[in-house]
């Protein structure tokens, strides 16, 4: 197990978003002590939440009745092809 960085309240409040920024970037957690006495440990975020796919969202969703290659009507009754 990687040992903790440990650093004092007042090196983290004079370098606050440098300390976060880089809890992110390793995603090793940090200490935070006063007086040589833990108050903080700093944790990065958990890793973001995968957004579901579309793709194939309506896959039980449908039904097919009857045929649904056949032309709804007769090629006779096309106007198209009376011209």
């Amino acid at each position: 197990m990687a040992q903790i960085d440990v650093i004092t309240i007042s090196k983290f409040k004079a370098t606050c978003l440098a300390v976060l920024d880089k809890v992110k970037r390793t995603g090793l957690p940090i200490l935070v002590t006063k007086h040589g006495e833990p108050i903080a440990i700093i944790d990065p975020p958990p890793p973001p939440e995968k957004k579901e796919s579309w793709l194939g969202s309506f896959k039980s969703k449908g039904k097919i009745c009857g045929d649904i290659v056949s032309p709804v009507v007769p090629k006779n009754e096309w106007n198209a092809l009376n011209e």
